[in-house]
């Protein structure tokens, strides 16, 4: 694949498929090329002399060199003619024509067509099922959306022809302008982690935006987005939050991620900012767009109005942003230019009768404050007041002091204009005071995503034997369930254990606790039985004396429950002591873009009733699982809440970091859990196991 500088800026361009029949996507494509295009438009219709006053050839090998084919033809055709254009040396192919693997067998089956020919030519291709590409910066519109776009800094990619034509309809009234727009389509061969590397590089694309529904490759994807966002901000909607499957989950884990909790992770890893709606996108785009970033996450509110003041300070309380507390000399210069009955506290109260010269020594005051990160100008109509001043004098102290406003105009007609210029300064205007604080929060967020530095996964020594030993005995006996009789696995990662292990003998088993020494745990062991306590197959402060009666008990249960089950013996395991300790559950499951998604929480009993967990897509380095230990809600819990010692965070971390290494070492396990690790001030102690293989993996 080439690079797609010429997909963006082509001297000459083939629309194949081109006619002058109206109605059609052969005639919309091509008038909408000749309407804006800088360079030249070349029809391509056997039958056809001309289109539109041009004169028309009869295949793609007989027009001069282009840097583009368009192919709007039906979807055999277009394979052809996409192989035509690669033997004629032509880089870059849009392939607007639907009936591919959106369409069945037959469909996907020429979409794979359509790959073989790109990679034998190296050939950059867009598509198919797709409704094209535009760049401003030549003109370039070869979509069938009735509406070009509006020039701009901003890049946006869709898996959505028809959002692409909705959003351009919207934004047009909104004087939201695009660099370059992308129908990404089936997205064959070019996809989302292309346009986001090109617009990465990209110095006219200050911000690139997207919407998803899926992403086929969210490994490759993550590395990628890594490296933009550290001077491009990524922000994308992704549809599709449903817990679809979630219900055949083997694990708590499986049983918690649903489909959406890889992509909120892996978005996160890799830096982008992820929206809820087209709003949000867009709200976000502008102040990303148009300001810079800011110091700190304290803001200041400068107001006329009491009761939006209030609005704007309780969005601030329900963001992750701070009211600013202004220091003294600011305190001092408010309190002696503002009038009686201002508030010159934060918010910033000027009182209804305030004209723009008011504002002006007012923001210009606390702007200058180096407490206040950025600042909310908000302003209602009043026969003292000028919004068009007050938005001249905004954009003005703004760019003076490098510090990011966003605008609140509680207007309609009489803000129109001073919205247009707010908006020619790149200061982002709105009607509702939330919006304003949250678009000023995405913009700290960005802040604190490019100042995160990247840490490489720790590489633990793995005694390997141990663990091939492990899985080979999985392998012989098909198991695709593994319990407690694999818990070597973790003690050849590195990760604590109770002593102990599985017997299949009452006699041995005897032995065993005598060895250990005091009450022992014993646990029926079964691949075919995954909830082993509600059949009472696990029992708790066993003697070693009651030790041979307890196991064939334990047996005696497991049969009478699951005549068929296959009985692999019975585990004893030191006594834990849960008194002064926390159980917590570290698990995976295996997401089919983004591979193994490690879950922390809460655990024992009710991990799938609370739900206190954080997700992170594997290798997750320190850093990474350090945060996963603090952004719990039983966070404190850990951290020696209510008296409570605090526990071995750090050991706890490690665990963390070593599942992480375990599953992407084994690609084979596609779900486990370690439930529960049990968390003190002297470290942590991994107690039961539960995982699930692929044994064509093995």
């Amino acid at each position: 694949m080439g690079t797609l500088a010429t997909l963006f800026a082509p001297q000459r361009v083939a629309v194949v498929g081109a006619t002058d029949r109206e109605g059609s996507v052969g005639n919309a494509v091509f008038q909408n090329l000749v309407d804006d295009f800088e360079g030249e438009v070349v029809p391509v219709n056997p039958s056809k002399s001309s289109v539109l006053g041009r004169e028309c050839y009869d295949s793609v090998a007989e027009v001069p060199p282009v840097d583009v084919a368009v192919i709007v033809v039906p979807p055999d055709i277009a394979v052809e003619a996409v192989r035509e254009a690669g033997e004629h040396g032509i880089e870059n192919v849009v392939v607007i024509t639907a009936g591919f693997s959106e369409s069945g067998s037959e469909g996907a089956a020429r979409e794979r067509e359509l790959v073989d020919i790109a990679e034998e030519y190296d050939m950059n291709l867009v598509g198919p099922n797709c409704v094209g590409v535009m760049s401003t910066s030549v003109g370039l519109n070869a979509t069938f959306a009735p509406l070009n776009a509006n020039p701009g800094n901003i890049s946006f990619m869709s898996q959505s022809g028809a959002f692409i034509t909705a959003v351009l309809d919207w934004a047009s009234d909104r004087d939201i302008g695009f660099k370059d727009v992308v129908s990404l389509g089936n997205k064959a061969v070019l996809d989302e982690g292309d346009f986001i590397e090109e617009w990465g590089a990209d110095p006219d694309t200050d911000v690139v935006l997207g919407y998803l529904e899926d992403i086929d490759n969210g490994r490759a994807f993550m590395e990628t987005a890594r490296e933009v966002t550290q001077d491009t901000p990524v922000v994308v909607v992704k549809s599709g939050r449903t817990d679809a499957g979630a219900s055949a989950a083997a694990s708590h884990t499986g049983a918690i991620a649903g489909s959406d909790r890889a992509y909120e992770a892996g978005l996160e890893q890799a830096g982008v900012i992820r929206t809820e709606t087209v709003q949000e996108l867009f709200d976000t785009a502008s102040v990303l767009a148009g300001q810079p970033l800011p110091d700190n996450e304290n803001v200041a509110i400068v107001t006329n109005a009491g009761g939006p003041g209030v609005m704007a300070t309780d969005a601030v309380g329900d963001s992750s942003l701070s009211l600013a507390e202004f220091r003294d000399e600011t305190l001092s210069e408010l309190e002696e230019f503002l009038p009686d009955g201002a508030n010159i506290y934060n918010p910033v109260d000027i009182i209804g009768d305030a004209p723009a010269e008011r504002f002006e020594r007012t923001i210009d005051a606390v702007l200058d404050d180096p407490n206040v990160g950025m600042a909310i100008v908000l302003a209602c109509p009043t026969a003292t007041l000028s919004f068009e001043r007050l938005a001249e004098q905004t954009a003005r102290l703004q760019e003076a002091h490098d510090t990011p406003v966003a605008g609140v105009l509680m207007g309609g007609t009489s803000a129109q204009d001073a919205r247009e210029v707010l908006s020619d300064a790149g200061i982002p205007s709105y009607f509702d005071p939330a919006r304003a604080v949250d678009s000023l929060d995405r913009l700290q967020e960005y802040a604190t995503l490019q100042d995160r530095e990247y840490t490489e996964p720790e590489s633990f020594e793995v005694d390997e034997e141990k663990r091939d030993e492990v899985l080979a005995r999985a392998a012989e006996r098909d198991s695709t369930r593994l319990g407690v009789e694999a818990m070597e696995l973790l003690d050849a990662y590195g990760i604590p254990t109770p002593a102990g292990r599985v017997v299949d003998d009452p006699e041995e088993a005897r032995e065993l606790a005598e060895s250990i020494g005091g009450d022992v745990v014993m646990k029926i062991v079964s691949p075919d039985i995954l909830h082993k306590s509600d059949i009472g197959g696990v029992e708790v402060g066993v003697s070693p004396d009651e030790v041979w009666d307890t196991y064939e008990d334990l047996v005696a249960r497991a049969r009478q429950y699951q005549p068929d089950a296959s009985i692999l013996g019975v585990q004893v395991q030191e006594m834990i002591d849960l008194e002064e300790a926390t159980e917590t559950i570290v698990g995976v499951t295996r997401d089919p873009q983004f591979g193994p998604l490690v879950m922390f929480g809460l655990g024992g009993i009710f991990v799938e009733v609370l739900e206190d967990t954080s997700f992170r897509v594997a290798p997750v380095p320190e850093p990474e699982a350090r945060e996963m230990t603090e952004e719990i809600d039983a966070a404190p819990l850990l951290q020696g809440a209510r008296g409570r010692e605090p526990v071995d965070t750090d050991e706890l971390v490690e665990v963390i970091q070593r599942i992480s290494q375990l599953v992407t070492d084994v690609p084979a396990i596609t779900e486990l859990d370690i439930n529960p690790v049990v968390a003190t001030a002297d470290g942590v102690t991994a107690v039961d196991l539960r995982l699930t293989l692929d044994q064509e993996e093995l």
